[in-house]
């Protein structure tokens, strides 16, 4: 019988200790391959979508946490970039296509999530995704 054998970074593996019973964990499985960012046929996964150009740019990683606070309405979300420029929601399954389309499914409204996700940095909120795209415009007419 074959034996598979799974490693985690330490960083997981403390992630997940302190991961309390509500929280969601997504763990994602790839097979024969020796890069992780790579699909399992052994190819670079490639970003497309929304989040792509920033991706491509650096200014964005797969693997980046993405939070909101709305004080008002008391909601918050927190999203994963995928290496395909998906963001995984906590408390969803599925990956979403966009940012808006993520926040949407936090907050029930139609909304712009370019401007509502932010970038975590230590814990406390960095810049928008709105703010890096306007970051990566510059860039370009420069």
């Amino acid at each position: 019988m074959p034996t598979l054998s799974i490693n985690f970074d330490p960083a997981v593996i403390a992630h997940l200790t302190s991961a309390s019973g509500d929280d969601t964990v997504h763990v994602t499985l790839t097979l024969g391959a020796a890069n992780p960012s790579a699909s399992p046929a052994g190819r670079p996964v490639v970003p497309h979508g929304p989040l792509a150009d920033l991706m491509k740019a650096q200014l964005l990683k797969a693997g980046t946490v993405l939070r909101f606070y709305q004080r008002r309405a008391n909601r918050s979300g927190r999203a994963v970039v995928t290496p395909d420029g998906q963001l995984v929601v906590d408390g969803h399954s599925a990956p979403f296509p966009s940012p808006s389309k993520a926040a949407e499914a936090v907050t029930g409204n139609v909304i712009n999530g370019w401007t509502l996700w932010h970038v975590e940095d230590d814990g406390r909120p960095g810049p928008t995704l709105d703010a890096l795209r306007r970051e990566l415009e510059s860039r370009n007419v420069q």
